[in-house]
């Protein structure tokens, strides 16, 4: 079974169609590349696998599931991440505030389902600031977990918006054109941790 299935997607925007009776599958546990020229409707593909916006006609499956009509925050739940073309960090809050934040749809039922038993709280958000260093640890950003994140350099505002992501804990994560703007030396380090996450059996579909 395919972790995700896309089929005949169309989606035209008034007279331009920028998707065209789409087809697709990716397996679990690779690394799979989208390449086509500016324009070519990428983003517009992504943007219709995580929910923010719908075909016109067609069907995309997850995990066998149908998810063509759902919200992009059931989506996320169901264990489908992404980063955007352009950076998309919260600028004004600390790069550790950053994951935890990609962990709010994780946790936000177990902290709602504690009711106000607080205690139990304080250990929750201590058990999420502790996964949130770790994460920040992998991607080598444990150092600035302090800093804002509007702060850090490009390089390393694509990898908190990556850990982000990854915070969420999804099986597949859609990462649109990552190294935009990186260094040589940063796109190599974000390709050394993308590897790194497949080995753990992550799914990646890159732009």
């Amino acid at each position: 079974m395919s972790l995700l299935v896309v089929e005949e997607i169309t989606k035209a925007y008034g007279g331009l169609r920028a998707l065209d009776r789409v087809s697709l599958k990716i397996e679990r546990g690779v690394v799979k590349g989208l390449i086509g020229p500016n324009g070519a409707g990428k983003s517009t593909l992504f943007h219709l696998i995580s929910g923010i916006e719908r075909p016109d006609s067609g069907k995309i499956y997850f995990k066998d599931r149908e998810i063509t009509s759902l919200q992009s925050h059931e989506i996320s739940a169901l264990g489908i991440g992404r980063t955007f073309q352009t950076v998309q960090t919260l600028g004004n809050m600390t790069a550790v505030e950053n994951i935890m934040a990609g962990m709010h749809l994780r946790l936000k039922g177990n902290l709602l389902t504690s009711g106000l038993w607080l205690p139990w709280i304080g250990k929750a958000e201590k058990a999420a600031l502790k996964e949130a260093k770790e994460i920040l640890d992998l991607l080598g950003l444990l150092g600035r977990w302090k800093s804002p994140a509007s702060q850090l350099p490009l390089g390393k505002q694509r990898l908190l918006e990556l850990g982000r992501a990854l915070a969420m804990n999804p099986e597949l994560i859609l990462l649109d054109e990552p190294a935009s703007g990186l260094t040589s030396a940063e796109a190599e380090q974000l390709k050394e941790r993308i590897h790194q996450f497949k080995k753990g059996g992550m799914t990646f579909f890159i732009v």
